[in-house]
């Protein structure tokens, strides 16, 4: 878990208690910093997310080309290079 991820799941968790503590003790503006820590983490979240995936395409669209290359050329070095970003990328994808 990357400390980003770390990060925000901590800020998601305090939100999320901060809130529902001041709503328990009636203290609005603890509630309100509260989900808007949560909402904020859960935002910078999903945007990780979205780069993590954005990379991950990226690597398989690098190793397809590497890989059509090697066969190509007969270059397995780069044939296995081609394998390695695809998997690479197949793994940032699916995080």
């Amino acid at each position: 878990m990357s400390n980003n991820k770390m990060s925000n799941t901590y800020h998601e968790a305090a939100g999320a208690t901060k809130e529902k503590l001041g709503r328990v003790t009636g203290n609005d503006s603890l509630a309100a910093k509260g989900a808007a820590e949560n909402a904020q983490a859960h935002a910078d979240q999903n945007a990780q997310k979205a780069h993590t995936h954005a990379k991950g395409v990226a690597n398989n669209v690098e190793g397809a080309a590497q890989k059509a290359t090697g066969n190509l050329t007969g270059d397995n070095s780069m044939k296995a290079r081609g394998h390695f970003n695809a998997a690479l990328g197949d793994t940032q994808r699916n995080v």
